[in-house]
């Protein structure tokens, strides 16, 4: 067996005893102290991080240590962090920052940091070098070894930093206490194969591990049999699922099977353009249960700049990937991500990028200024855009957006939709919230005993972000 196929095995039975056994460690050493330790998890980045701060949870529970109401009174504080953009890293080291206020007056704080940051080259060194009030560090690649290190920190008051350079396998049925017990992540996949070239996920989450068909399964009939009403399927590039199994299964046969489990609602991200294919576009527009809502990542309209970001298409080719889900699925939701600023962008790459967005006409995209990562080849590039010109370029491009966005809001205005009832309305007590197949939020009159149900509701009104609707009798 190749040394690419032996990175997709389970992490061994022995390592993951290791794991059990500090676990019951910890819960002896919290008895002991005569109350139960509390924790809160800080959870910064996307999908994949949500769901490793789920799994610290789930860890943290079988240890009997409960979560906090705040981080001022939590015993445990821990920064599950991101480091795709720098805006993210520099939050978290300031919040990272601020518990050193708060250790001073409670020294028996516990701080924690863990997840990409920390994953890193060198940030390692640099947590123990400038915040030497952190008493537990450990990167993406450790996370199911948690228990351990929390062990040793309670044990010996010590600090602890643990980064494996490799990723190693894949770490199987770990604890998990989920957010919503009616909405569940299930990662289907581990890490990234593109290197594109401003992108630090490859050199933070490792290349890319897909886990078995039969494990994903099981878990999804695990949830369905919970009531799950919602799953999303987390992988970095969840289109190049099973490339490193070597066997039949790939994402569009594991996407069928996982639509004949019966959960009602399943969504997946992220999905790279080059590799959306047709067998996969067919399966959705089949599927019983598969949403009409697809995350379709362009980055830039430019095919120099995409060629620079490295990205394996060109605009002709993205756009006829859209056409072809466009025609199979008529009412496809399609959202996106659109980086301005990139180095050596001119006005024209960006006008093509504005061009890009007004012909395809997303139903929302997620836009960021170009923001260097060390140890990215886009890091090194010349020509970096001003940052007058960037924030110039954003704003206009955020403005093109919204009036989109707007439009496709306007257009759902009279008919009736599913929702998926979330929570109570942030602003109104007397209505709750939900999501459409779509994605988009929807509010209308209701109370409490509606979360976690589908609603039948139809849309009354439409502002730039949100739906407005009705509940409809009888649904």
């Amino acid at each position: 067996m190749s040394k690419r196929e032996k990175t997709t095995r389970a992490i061994d039975g022995a390592e993951m005893a290791r794991q059990a056994e500090a676990t019951r460690e910890v819960a002896a050493l919290v008895r002991q102290e005569g109350h139960p330790l509390s924790y809160v998890i800080v959870t910064y980045g996307c999908q994949m991080n949500a769901h490793d701060s789920e799994n610290l949870a789930g860890m943290l529970q079988e240890m009997g240590i409960e979560p906090a109401p705040c981080r001022e009174e939590a015993d445990l504080v821990i920064y599950n962090t991101c480091c795709v953009r720098e805006n993210a890293e520099r939050r978290a080291l300031g919040n990272v920052t601020w518990l050193k206020e708060l250790k001073k007056t409670r020294p028996g704080l516990l701080v924690g940091v863990c997840g990409c940051m920390i994953q890193q080259q060198g940030m390692a060194q640099r947590i123990l070098d400038q915040y030497p009030f952190v008493d537990v560090a450990f990167g993406t690649h450790n996370l199911y070894r948690f228990p351990e290190l929390l062990h040793r920190a309670l044990s010996t008051r010590g600090r602890v930093v643990e980064v494996a350079e490799d990723h190693g396998g894949i770490p199987e049925e770990l604890p998990v206490r989920r957010v919503s017990p009616f909405r569940a992540y299930l990662t289907i996949m581990y890490g990234c194969d593109n290197f594109c070239s401003y992108c630090i996920v490859p050199y933070v989450r490792g290349r890319e591990r897909s886990r078995g068909p039969e494990a994903i399964l099981a878990e999804a009939r695990g949830l369905f049999d919970e009531g799950v009403q919602e799953i999303m399927l987390l992988g970095q590039n969840v289109n190049s699922y099973g490339n490193d199994l070597g066997g039949a299964t790939r994402f569009p046969e594991l996407l069928a099977e996982l639509d004949g489990v019966g959960i009602p609602r399943i969504r997946f991200m992220t999905s790279h353009p080059k590799d959306l294919s047709d067998g996969l576009i067919e399966v959705m527009a089949q599927g019983k249960h598969i949403c009409h809502a697809l995350h379709l990542p362009v980055q830039a309209g430019s095919d120099a700049v995409l060629a620079s970001m490295r990205r394996g298409y060109t605009r002709a080719q993205y756009l006829e990937r859209v056409e072809t889900l466009r025609a199979r699925i008529p009412d496809i939701a399609l959202t996106t991500d659109l980086i301005v600023a990139y180095p050596g962008e001119t006005e024209q790459d960006f006008a093509d990028t504005l061009s890009l967005a007004q012909e395809v006409r997303y139903h929302a995209a997620f836009t960021f200024v170009y923001s260097p990562r060390p140890g990215t080849l886009a890091a090194d590039l010349p020509d970096c855009v001003s940052a007058q010109v960037a924030k110039e370029r954003i704003e206009e491009l955020i403005r093109l957006q919204k009036g989109i966005t707007t439009q496709w809001n306007r257009a759902y205005v009279g008919q009736e939709q599913q929702i998926l009832v979330e929570e109570l309305s942030k602003r109104d007590a007397t209505q709750v919230a939900g999501k459409n197949e779509y994605g988009i939020t929807v509010n209308f009159p209701g109370d409490g005993s509606l979360i976690g149900q589908f609603a039948r509701v139809g849309i009354l009104s439409a502002a730039e972000t949100t739906l407005r609707g009705q509940m409809i009798s009888g649904s």
